[in-house]
């Protein structure tokens, strides 16, 4: 029997339309964009179906509407099928697609706490200062070894996909060495700061007040969470792990080899885009990994797992 896995994608896999089809063809997806639009008082459904890409890319708007689009797909799916997950996991933002999945935070709550968390990490990033690039082809070991002060790892993506942050200069001034050691490519990120590095820290301390406010309970289905890698379903993991997930890398190929290790060999990734099916494509592409991002990849999944 197969054992699956739930995945979600973080900031820069939105576009304009997402998440429309299952607003328009399923009662439970209309109700979850109805919840983010009342719980944040703002429409994140127009935002999502309407909003420019320039809209689209603030922080304050992303991570919202991201998140929104993949528990719609998420109600949309488990509407149709009796498959559930084994496991949960998201990439940035993702985790929080994650946690609600995973019963230890409610559909209101996690609404808030994106939101929160998406304007403290705006407002850490208004000094301009930071920036972000992705390295392709080169050893995340090689990578480490050649780190200057002011830059640091934000994701372990794929092994030859690793993502450096930090202040522009800095982030410029290695990525030119990088090349020189073996980079394939050094590729600048559309990007307004230097996310998952200490430079985040004030959005980190912020965050840790915010989150003992809200309902947090121990999950039922385990999390593998960003900053470590690791199983976790206990309230009192999760209340320290988030907060520390926006200042701390992502660990996405230790997120995945754990999944592995532990029997999953089903991936679906739920969210606008396919970036981590690419991803988990070239980290396992012996295992099966499905998208759903619209309702043809819906049917595409249900029809070959149900």
């Amino acid at each position: 029997m197969a054992k699956y896995a739930f995945i979600f994608p973080g900031q820069g896999a939105q576009y304009s339309g997402m998440g429309l089809e299952f607003y328009n063809n399923f009662e439970c997806s209309k109700q979850v964009f109805e919840t983010a639009n009342k719980v944040l008082n703002k429409d994140v459904s127009k935002i999502c179906f309407e909003g420019s890409d320039e809209d689209l890319k603030k922080t304050i708007n992303t991570q919202s509407a991201i998140l929104a689009v993949e528990i719609a797909i998420l109600e949309a799916f488990k509407s149709k099928t009796s498959i559930r997950a084994s496991y949960v996991a998201g990439h940035s933002l993702g985790e929080y697609a994650a946690l609600y999945e995973s019963g230890a935070i409610d559909l209101e709550n996690i609404f808030k706490a994106i939101q929160k968390r998406a304007e403290l990490m705006d407002l850490a990033c208004q000094n301009g200062k930071g920036g972000m690039a992705a390295v392709l082809g080169l050893n995340a070991d090689i990578i480490r070894e050649n780190l200057i002060p002011n830059v640091y790892v934000a994701n372990y993506n794929e092994p030859n996909q690793t993502v450096i942050t930090g202040d522009v200069e800095s982030v410029s001034k290695l990525s030119e060495v990088l090349k020189e050691k073996g980079a394939r490519k050094v590729v600048p990120l559309a990007v307004s700061g230097a996310f998952h590095s200490p430079l985040m820290k004030i959005a980190t301390d912020e965050f840790k007040k915010f989150v003992s406010t809200i309902e947090i309970k121990d999950s039922k289905i385990p999390v593998i969470t960003n900053c470590d890698g690791k199983e976790t379903t206990k309230k009192e993991d999760f209340i320290n792990k988030m907060p520390e997930q926006i200042s701390n890398s992502v660990y996405w190929v230790q997120t995945i080899n754990k999944m592995v290790e532990n029997g999953v060999d089903t991936f679906i990734e739920m969210g606008p885009g396919r970036v981590l099916s690419g991803l988990n494509k070239k980290m396992c592409p012996e295992l099966k990994t499905y998208n759903i991002s619209d309702l043809q990849s819906l049917e595409a999944v249900l029809g070959e797992l149900n």
